[in-house]
């Protein structure tokens, strides 16, 4: 059976994968008729193989046998996934309910994501009713909410939210929208997050002025996992924060690594970890989970063992391998569901149980039946996994590792001699045997793994992340001991006594003092542009030959093959030529202008909170992925939905230099020399015309308003045509123009400063108060964009303006609906929307 495994994984992937490239789920029709005709094709060749051999060999060859069977194998994967679809999508939120008030009875169903300014939980709505006339509505049940601080009464001393705990009840004014994220190339998709967790509706409590205060009724312990994860936390908050100086940031650490919660830890620490390559270790990882089942299990042999000789009958009633077994599983189920139950923790807790059950039953499998056969499991309990970084990541590098040396593999996992020696020894004695003789014997083994890993995980970072961390191996081979045998245990038994939390946060302060230096060596990170998956495969395939058991000769051949994932690059504009991306960053403005050797970054988004705002999010990864190396940042003016991210895209870029309409003084004057931008600057890169607009030297005297000294730009291509004339044949070109309201926008018509373009990003996010008739009618542009927020507060675009584009027979394209949007001076008539190019049945889908 198990030589038929991989290949039959492989078809159940495969038919996966297919089904995750869907823009629509199957109809119940289509999805009840694949799934009868992959049950008739299977049940047709087992009964041909087993009971009709004669006829099986006679009439369908071997090879037509096995395709028909892994076909319905890819065929019912597919069926069933689109099943679950089906279920789930009969939870959906109906779309006419989107923003208008309800009054919900919720219970919170989650442990609270506790931030400076909100809270974000998961609730079960137990009974919704319109706020306007009292009329019971269907919503789903479980619906992820905000509650924030912008919603509350001044008057309100300490917010209501800071006292939200799992299995209360609450009375809450809200509003729903259908989930909603950011679409970017490459980014994070929020909408397939919300998704995998069976989410379909987020929400807002509403308790502003002339709405019903949020009032809590009842507290339970329906949800008792939760509860006591939320007191933990709040013990480790307290114990830790009550004397140490700079106790959040180890707070955070600690809770993480005790109860898998990474809310709290800062976003600093977060760019150390990811840039030394140790983040996989700040969570209840599948690492520790194993660690901690393995260390249950050789106290529990040793225990049960030890009990014989005391006159016990237990080993007769139940072989030690399988007690230990059986009490390393629960424990580890144990642990998992305390820290959240998270997708990480149930692969871990699947692929734990699949080897476990292989056990019990004696089956001895080659490496690749086990590996294959645990892969299965998780797929079919998590189909969307495939898409996700982690699934193959942990995959790959468990494969790698046996892959490299299943003989020091096998004898890694032979839990029988080391029970035997347990008996003999005791566990401390061996464990200070193994301290003793087998320090140097581990240490030499766990480079050589560390190695293994850096080198087969390095495509597909490459492929998820576009960068490696070269100082990463040296990180891990600090961090994993000293993580998982030291900091870990020691954070674990704070539970008993709560000091033993100094003990871990004091433990953990030299590690991160180490990890700080690794992530600021100059080269410590390798940015790459994110490969073709093809490159990808060859490379992970040249990953494999490097480490293999081979003469160097032979092994020097898979450096050959990582060579082009490393050398590609996202292929540029033509000279003379230029392209643009309006990026997918919620309320604000960031536009990527690249031309055959040049990049600028007009505006750079928003800020979400202290921790989060669009430069680290999104802008920053996604010039990394583009290869981008930028070289002039113009924030148009000062207000933050245009600001927000440029601390991270200047610390990214330090070659970069800033242009814009500041006032002196400002905190990001700190960063760069700042240029002051005016209208009559002119540059050229690569043959492509760059002119500023507005505003003019004189404007900054006046004290205008930030929107109305927004920086006004103009790019022109330049196909290298001369007309008849002499002058430059027209060319496609592109006008940002910020947040310039009516009176900016009839200056420069007066100044006769505006010619027709083909790209308009339109003034203000579409707000009334900009893109007056004869602006919009004298460039009559092939496509206008809106940068805006989904359902934003401020209702951008305005329905008048959007109407007044119409009229004038100008495409509108709106980032909530398109995602991120991609212009070419070379085809001006076509825009790329990333919700048309990569849509998935998942995904918002516009009214």
């Amino acid at each position: 059976m198990w030589r038929w495994m991989p290949g039959w994984v492989g078809a159940w992937l495969l038919g996966t994968r297919l089904q995750l490239q869907q823009e629509s789920a199957w109809p119940v029709a289509w999805t009840l008729t694949g799934s009868a005709s992959a049950l008739v094709v299977l049940a047709g060749a087992y009964w041909l193989e087993r009971c009709q051999a004669h006829l099986f060999q006679k009439f369908m060859p071997w090879a037509t046998h096995r395709l028909a069977v892994l076909g319905a194998i890819a065929l019912l994967a597919c069926a069933l996934v689109n099943a679950r679809c089906a279920l789930q999508m009969q939870e959906a939120l109906n779309p006419r309910l989107e923003g208008q008030d309800l009054h919900a009875l919720v219970e919170v169903a989650s442990l609270p994501r506790m931030g400076e300014k909100g809270v974000l939980f998961r609730g079960r709505v137990l009974r919704a009713s319109l706020a306007s006339s009292g009329d019971a509505v269907k919503v789903p049940t479980f619906i992820e909410f905000n509650w924030s601080d912008w919603e509350a009464p001044s008057s309100m001393d300490l917010p209501l939210w800071q006292s939200l705990q799992a299995g209360d009840q609450w009375q809450f004014q809200v509003r729903l929208k259908l989930p909603h994220g950011s679409l970017n190339p490459g980014g994070f998709d929020e909408e397939l997050r919300l998704w995998e967790l069976g989410i379909m509706a987020t929400g807002s409590v509403h308790a502003g002025k002339g709405q019903r205060p949020p009032n809590k009724l009842s507290s339970s312990w329906r949800y008792p996992v939760d509860r006591w994860r939320q007191q933990v936390r709040a013990q480790i908050h307290s114990t830790l924060q009550a004397s140490e100086l700079g106790a959040k940031s180890s707070a955070g650490v600690i809770a993480a690594l005790v109860m898998g919660d990474q809310a709290e830890i800062a976003s600093s620490d977060w760019q150390i970890f990811r840039a030394t390559g140790v983040a996989h270790l700040m969570s209840i990882s599948g690492l520790h989970i194993t660690m901690l089942a393995w260390l249950a299990s050789v106290l529990l042999a040793w225990g049960w063992r030890s009990s014989a000789r005391r006159g016990s009958v237990l080993c007769l009633r139940l072989p030690a391998p399988l007690a230990a077994s059986v009490g390393g599983l629960l424990v580890a189920l144990s642990y998992a569901i305390f820290c959240g139950w998270g997708l990480p923790a149930q692969r871990t807790i699947l692929m734990l149980f699949v080897l476990s059950v292989l056990r019990w039953q004696g089956v001895r499998w080659p490496w690749y039946g086990s590996w294959a056969l645990a892969l299965w499991v998780v797929s079919v309990w998590d189909p969307w996994a495939l898409l996700k970084a982690s699934f193959w990541l942990s995959f790959v590098a468990v494969g790698a590792l046996i892959l490299a040396d299943p003989g020091a593999a096998s004898q890694r996992t032979n839990l029988e001699t080391q029970d035997a020696k347990m008996v003999q020894h005791g566990p401390f004695k061996e464990f200070r045997l193994m301290l003793g003789i087998g320090l140097f014997t581990y240490f030499k083994s766990l480079v050589r793994e560390q190695w293994v890993v850096t080198v087969a995980l390095a495509p597909l970072s490459i492929l998820f992340f576009g960068q490696l961390s070269v100082s990463g191996m040296l990180a891990n081979l600090m961090a994993i001991p000293w993580v998982t045998l030291c900091v870990t245990p020691l954070a674990l038994a704070g539970w008993v006594w709560h000091p033993l939390w100094h003990v871990a946060a004091g433990a953990f302060e030299p590690l991160m003092w180490g990890l700080t230096w690794l992530s600021q060596w100059p080269s410590g990170v390798w940015h790459f542009a994110q490969a073709p998956m093809g490159l990808t495969l060859l490379a992970i395939l040249g990953a494999l030959i490097c480490f293999q058991q081979w003469p160097w000769a032979l092994r020097c051949w898979g450096v050959l093959w990582l060579l082009p994932i490393g050398l590609w690059q996202v292929p540029k504009p033509v000279w003379g030529q230029f392209d643009l991306w309006a990026l997918d960053i919620g309320q604000g403005n960031a536009v990527l202008l690249r031309t055959a050797h040049h990049a600028l970054l007009y505006d750079t988004g928003p800020t979400w909170g202290a921790d989060a705002d669009a430069g680290q999010r999104v802008l920053v990864p996604f010039m990394s992925r583009m290869g981008v190396d930028l070289d002039r940042l113009m924030l148009s003016h000062r207000d933050s939905d245009h600001t927000g991210g440029a601390s991270a895209v200047l610390a990214n870029h330090p070659h970069a230099d800033l242009w814009t309409s500041l006032e002196a003084g400002h905190p990001l004057s700190q960063l760069r020399d700042v240029n002051r931008c005016h209208a009559g600057q002119k540059w050229t890169w690569d043959g492509v015309r760059f002119e500023v607009l507005h505003p003019a030297l004189a404007d900054y005297a006046l004290n205008k308003t930030s929107n109305g000294l927004s920086c006004v730009l103009r790019i022109d291509a330049s196909q290298g045509d001369l007309s008849q004339n002499g002058h430059d044949a027209r060319t496609a070109s592109a006008l940002l123009v910020g947040d310039i309201e009516a009176p900016q926008e009839q200056a420069l018509l007066q100044a006769h400063a505006l010619q027709a373009v083909d790209f308009l990003l339109v003034p203000h996010h579409g707000s009334l108060t900009s893109s007056g008739f004869d602006f919009v009618q004298q460039l009559m542009p092939k496509w206008a964009e809106v940068q805006a927020g989904y359902r934003n507060r401020c209702g951008h675009p305005s329905p008048q303006v959007v109407a007044r584009y119409a009229q004038l027979g100008v495409p509108l394209a709106m980032s909530p609906v398109c995602g991120a949007a991609h212009w070419q001076s070379q085809t001006p008539q076509a825009l790329d929307c990333e919700r048309n190019l990569k849509r998935r049945y998942w995904h918002f889908k516009a009214p």
